[in-house]
């Protein structure tokens, strides 16, 4: 069985659970379908989850010599504290908008050295560029449906990252592959 996350040491699965709760949280709050929960509301969550611990478990990893994981979390981390100390400030449309893009550059660097990784390795980075990119245009352009397309997006990259964290501490499968004789997927 190939077990992308669950492969991780701890710090890949706590680096993991902190960016799928803070990715929920953000994506959630984006929809606009929980009644006076906005995305802003995330920004605690953010700061101390997403930016503080997602950071220092990114130094942990680098240290360790996880140079993939160490960089993602250690930049994911500066983000989600950029954002969350920055939420609500009162920034413009378009800065808002040009910094959602130019973390989405982020992602999709995050995305391509994933590469091999399988779902949940390379499924979280790239579903956080869509996110990411659906936000920072859907900012540029005051298109609000663009926004919410963008929260929902990082809600499934909250979710993918949450599950494969889970499934590391749990033993869960978390790969798909093909079983002799049938044509779907099948968990492995």
């Amino acid at each position: 069985m190939d077990n992308d996350v669950a492969a991780g040491n701890s710090t890949s699965t706590l680096g993991h659970l902190a960016l799928g709760l803070t990715l929920l949280a953000f994506g959630l709050g984006g929809t606009g379908v929980i009644d006076n929960v906005a995305a802003a509301d995330a920004a605690g969550l953010a700061t101390w989850v997403g930016g503080v611990a997602l950071f220092l478990v990114g130094m942990l990893a680098l240290r360790a010599g996880d140079k993939g994981e160490g960089t993602a979390f250690a930049a994911l981390g500066a983000f989600w504290f950029t954002w969350g100390t920055a939420a609500g400030g009162g920034a413009s449309a378009d800065a808002v908008g040009v910094f959602m893009l130019l973390w989405a550059l982020l992602a999709l660097t995050l995305t391509v050295a994933a590469s091999g990784s399988g779902v949940f390795g390379q499924g979280v980075y790239g579903l956080l560029f869509v996110a990411l990119l659906l936000l920072g245009i859907g900012a540029l352009v005051d298109n609000g449906g663009l926004g919410k397309a963008g929260g929902w997006v990082a809600a499934v990259a909250g979710l993918v990252a949450w599950y494969g964290a889970t499934a590391a501490v749990a033993g869960w499968p978390t790969a798909f592959r093909r079983t002799a004789g049938t044509s779907a997927p099948a968990a492995g």
